[in-house]
Parts: structure tokens; sequence; C-alpha cells
């Protein structure tokens, strides 16, 4: 409380006193009934003048705090493979429901597998991928201003992500109880088939086997490569304790188009114990053309290799990264036109383009020359004001021409653009609006538009190469971004009259991925129609069982999760039940279950996990012993903390309940004694 405030209170107090003695002493006869009255009239007078005054009392609060102890569980398929399910749950519930931790720690617990959850409510170890880093990343941000050992229960055994043992904080302790044994077994197995998703037909396309042996007498394996009952690539391999993995490469010929399934095998030693790891199938589609698109820039700038190299990324595609005068000499060889910050040097291009009705994707950048580029445009104008502004992307939800999923654009960098408003002299869809500080501008940052069966589209603004960066940053991988600007591009570079029902999935998948079917469905107008009942009927080719399910509604497209069903050729159809309107395809799924490779833990890593946190590891059948060592050691201690707070004299009822009592027995005396 700070000398003005107590010179306020005094003066109050100065106040009311004076108050009270005015009114029942000064010229009046003394009674000891009027002194009580000065009393409790000084009083209810302080009381309202210091409320009026309102000082601020400090409040010091002592409170425990206990250190927090995370329990995180294993349920990949992996620990059931491995026979260690029942152990796993026993020592998870042992933990959780012990005295002592409970005492001395506030307990958290997680279950991991493709997914991170804080939900313990049931275990059924059939997670199909294992994602540890994925779990260490989401603890480091949870916990990372405290001191919060963490007790991991797994096999060790990793299937996506990053390394976790470079994830993991030198300053969070983790004890890790390893589920199997110590045993080693020799083991052949097919580590890694490293080929690409397309082939060319009539061309030869590369497939690479990274092979491994644990073990140490020397042996020969054969490895094989079918096509259905045909051998297309055969070759003796030779591993020994010093030599335990090779890189085989082999070139197969795509000979017809179509989806080809492929089964890579080596031959599994006597008595070995996991065979499973020994076989993998993988897939490629041949294709009897390509995509070319055509990069034209009279500049270097960073979205060029992005933007090849997210168009790139499936290989259907071929960006060519040319000057206005090269594009002339081989505008026949391309789809679709891409023009980079267009000046006056495009004047051919664009007549060429007009003459040859070819697809464009304008991207307009600081560079760009507006006066001419509305001067060669009939579909848009651009106000020119020579001046720039940094704008945010916001996706337009009610965009339906395709499919944009996996990426939400949500707080990814601006985009440098021209202040001024974008006229379209044409229909066109807006992808993404321009935003300044968080406040949508109504402005075009991305659209599409089509006429005379053309497509066209606009993006005004340069700087994507950030947009690839951040969602990298994201999700630790291109796959979005890049997804998105492929299905742009594919859009784009298709003359294909758009249909009403169109579908968005993969010709194969393996047995372990996301099965995702997306759908779009439009009323007679083209509009998105968001009240659609469709349905999905698919049938596997073998066994010839069918199966029908209804797609849900997922932001601007329907979509259904086909992951579980069992490895097999499929066709598939999808029909509104409100029109006669359907479409239909075919798609595979490669049986693979990475969970199943697996023949011991990783002990080797786990343990060294513990040993760079400053903690110790324990296998399943020694795990009460944890108990003990983390109620003694002296880290872990209960803090007494303290809180102070500021409390103003306003907010304690007390005192209005005081004034409200000295104002009631003044009322009352002077009542009881006819001073009323």
């Amino acid at each position: 409380m700070n000398s003005q405030t107590i010179i306020f209170i005094v003066i109050s107090g100065i106040i009311a006193l004076l108050l009270a003695l005015f009114q029942y002493i000064y010229r009046s006869k003394k009674s000891k009934v009027k002194l009580w009255l000065a009393v409790l009239r000084f009083v209810s007078i302080f009381a309202i003048l210091l409320l009026l005054v309102n000082p601020k009392f400090e409040a010091v609060s002592y409170y425990e705090e206990k250190p927090n102890l995370v329990i995180a569980l294993d349920n990949s398929e992996s620990v059931a493979y491995l026979k260690q399910d029942e152990k796993a749950k026993t020592a998870f519930q042992n933990l959780i429901s012990s005295t002592e931790l409970q005492n001395k720690f506030n307990i958290k617990t997680f279950k991991f597998g493709e997914n991170v959850l804080s939900s313990i409510d049931s275990f059924y170890f059939n997670e199909r991928q294992t994602n540890i880093s994925g779990f260490f990343k989401n603890y480091n941000e949870l916990y990372k201003n405290t001191i919060s050992p963490v007790i991991l229960i797994s096999d060790g055994n990793q299937t996506i992500g990053n390394d976790y043992k470079y994830i993991v904080k030198k300053n969070q302790p983790v004890y890790p109880i390893i589920l199997g044994d110590t045993s080693t077994f020799s083991d052949l197995r097919i580590g890694q088939v490293n080929v690409n998703r397309y082939a060319y037909l009539k061309n030869k396309f590369p497939v690479e086997i990274i092979t491994n042996y644990s073990g140490i007498e020397p042996t020969t394996g054969s490895l094989n490569i079918r096509l259905g009952n045909s051998i297309v690539f055969a070759k003796k391999i030779e591993f020994n304790a010093n030599k335990t993995s090779e890189i085989v490469k082999a070139n197969l010929n795509a000979s017809n188009i179509g989806i080809k399934n492929y089964k890579v095998e080596i031959a599994p030693l006597e008595n070995e114990k996991n065979k499973v790891n020994n076989y993998k199938n993988f897939a490629i589609e041949i294709i009897d053309q390509k995509t070319n698109i055509a990069l034209v820039t009279e500049n270097l700038h960073p979205d060029l290799g992005v933007l090849k190299k997210a168009i790139e990324s499936n290989e259907q595609r071929s960006v060519s990264i040319l000057k206005p005068e090269e594009f002339i000499s081989q505008s026949f060889d391309f789809n679709l036109v891409i023009l980079f910050s267009p000046n006056n040097r495009f004047n051919s291009v664009y007549k060429r383009i007009l003459n040859q009705k070819l697809n464009t994707f304008t991207i307009a950048g600081s560079s760009t020359d507006w006066n001419f580029v509305n001067d060669s445009e009939s579909l848009f104008k651009q106000e020119v004001t020579n001046q720039s502004e940094d704008y945010q992307p916001e996706l337009n939800p009610n965009f339906g021409v395709f499919i944009v999923d996996n990426i939400t654009f949500i707080d990814y960098p601006p985009l440098k653009s021209d202040f001024g408003t974008t006229t379209f002299l044409v229909p066109q869809e807006t992808i993404l609006y321009k935003t300044i500080n968080g406040i949508n501008t109504e402005e075009s940052l991305l659209s599409t538009f089509e006429i005379n069966n053309q497509k066209h589209a606009l993006l005004n603004g340069e700087g994507i190469w950030r947009w690839r960066a951040q969602c990298y940053l994201n999700t630790d991988s291109f796959e979005g971004f890049d997804n998105f600007i492929g299905k742009f591009v594919q859009y784009l570079s298709s003359n294909k009259k758009r249909q009403r029902l169109s579908l968005d999935y993969k010709s194969f998948y393996n047995q372990n991925e996301n099965i995702i079917v997306n759908a779009q469905f439009f009323n007679k107008n083209y509009e998105f129609d968001t009240n659609s009942n469709l349905q999905i009927t698919y049938v596997n080719e073998e066994t010839n069982v069918s199966k029908t399910l209804p797609l849900l509604l997922n932001n601007t497209s329907y979509r259904i999760n086909l992951s579980g069903i069992e490895p097999g050729d499929y066709n598939f159809s999808i029909k509104s039940n409100d029109e006669p309107i359907s479409s239909s395809g075919n798609f595979t799924i490669l049986a693979y279950n990475v969970e199943q490779q697996f023949l011991n833990a990783d002990v080797t890593k786990l343990q060294n996990v513990a040993t760079s946190t400053n903690a110790k590891s324990y296998f399943i059948d020694e795990y009460n012993t944890i108990i003990s060592d983390l109620v003694s050691d002296e880290r872990y201690a209960t803090i007494q903390k303290s809180e102070r707070n500021r409390i103003p004299i306003i907010d304690w009822k007390y005192l209005l309940s005081l004034i409200a009592l000295a104002l009631s027995l003044e009322w009352f005396i002077r009542k009881y004694n006819g001073l009323i």
C-alpha cells in the first residue's frame, strides 16, 4: 500500500469522525445513546469512504506442487506381434495405480501409435504405425518448463517419423520399460524397397532393394523379384558377421500399361523365427504419356525451383523452365503454360497462347509489367498503383473446383502483391483470399477461371517458396503443399469437361497407410452440394465380396477412410442416392504390415535414450523396480510455492456487511429511543 493511499485513508477517518461528532455530539445533550449512535455513524461513513478510496492489500497463499510423471504406452501392432501386449497392460495399470507414485507425482498418461492420445480408456495394440518421435514432440511442448520424467513402455521400434533419439531433450529423464528380450536370432529380411510410383511404357524403371542380415554364421540368400508367377529378376547374396547388409539394384521392363504388382522375396533361413519380413510387395503404374508444363520467365527467383519441385513430385509431370524466345520454338510440346512475372518480352508468348488456345497460370511478381499485362489480357485487369503490400492467404471454404485437403494455409507467410483491385472480366472461383492482419479484404490472391474450353489461373503474389517451407515446419513433410500444387496443375493442364461428380483417389495403396477416397458433388449450376447423399460400393475382385458405405461431408468434399480392408484389387463406384449420377474407379491394396517386420525390441536405442537423459532402462519383467527408484530419486521433490495477490477492499464482502449492520443498528436505536 503506497503512502498516497494511507493519506486518503487518514483523511477519510477524520471526515467520518467529524461528521459523526457534528451530527450527534455537537450542540446536543450528551448521552450514552448518542455516543453509540455517533460510533455507528462513524463506522458506516468511514467504511463507505474506504470503498471510494479502494485500497489494495497483499495476500500471500502457499501451496505444494508435485512433479509430473508421464507414463506413455506403445499401442502399436508390433507389441502384440512380439507377444508383449498383456505384460504391457499389466505394467501400465500397476504403475498408474501405485500409491507411492501417486503420493509423489501428478501422473499423466498417454498412448501412441500413428497418433498420440491422452485417452487411456482402452488398449487394443492395433495401431498400424509407430511414431515415437511424434509422442516426444508433443511431450516436449507440454512439459518444456518443468522437470517431468517419462516412463516409456515400448519395444522401441519406430516405423514413421524422425529418429526419436534426436527428439528427446537431455534435461528430461526418460525411463524406458523395454517390451522384449535380448535374445538374438539369425534373420534375413527385406529392409526397404525404393521405387518410383510411375513408369513409362517400353522403358526400364529402377528398383533398389535394401537387404539385411542378423547373425554370425556366413550364409547365402536367394533374392527374387516376381511379377505374378514369373521371376523377372534373381540374384544370390552373401552375408557374414561383417557384411550384414547389401543394396541390390535392378532395372525392370515396363512392357504394358496399367498397375503391376511385384513381390520381392529372399529365401528364409532354416528355423528362421520371423519369415514375414522376408517378403515385400510393391506396385508401379505404367503410363504412356507425360504432362509437359512450360514455366516461362525472364527472372531468377526461388519460387521457380519450388514450383518445379512440387509439380514434379508426381512423376507424371515434367516442368521446363524457359525464356520467352525458347518457349516460342517449343510451344506445341506443352499442356500448360506458367507465366512468371510477365513483361513486354512476353508479347509473342501471349500471341502463341491465343493462337494455340493453351491453358495458362499467371504468377504476378514484383517485376510484372501490369500495363503490358492489362493490354494483353482479356480475362482480368489489375489496378496499377506502383505500390506493393504483404498479404497472407485465407482458404475459401466454399471453393469446389477440385478438392483441397491436408493444407489449411493458417499462419502461412504473406506473399508480396501489388496494391490495388483485381477485376475479373469472366466468372472466376477464388481459392485464396488476401488478408491483412487477419482481416479478409475479399480480394483474390489465387483464382481459377474457365472460358471457351480453356482453363486459366492467377496468383497475384510472389514468395510461395516460404509456403513450402512452412508446410514442412508444420507437418515435417512437403507433401501437403506438393499435393495442393499437383492438384492445381492437374486441373489446369486437363481439358476434360467438368463433371458433377468427381473422384480423388490413388491407384494403389500400401496396407499400412490411410486408404482415403474423396468425392465432390455439384448441383446443376456447378455449386458444391453440401446436402448430397453419397455412398460407395467396393468389390474385392478375387473374393467377389462387396460392401456399401456412406461418405461423410468433410469441408468441400465427401470422404471415406477404407483403412483396414484386406489387401487385393478392388473395383468401386460412388453414386448419389438423390439423382441418377455415379462415377467408378479401381485401386489396389498391397499386402505389407510394417509392424510385423521386427524380430526383437530395439534394446540398444532405448538404453541409449535412458543413458543420454541421465535415467535408467528396465525390462518388462523388472518394471516394479522403477517405482522404488523414482520415489527415492531426490531430483523429483515436491515444491512449496507461494502466490501473492493484490486484493482491492471493494472485493471484501465483509465490509459491505459491516456497513449494512452499522446503518441497521443506528436506525433501530434511533427508532427505539423515539429519535425518528
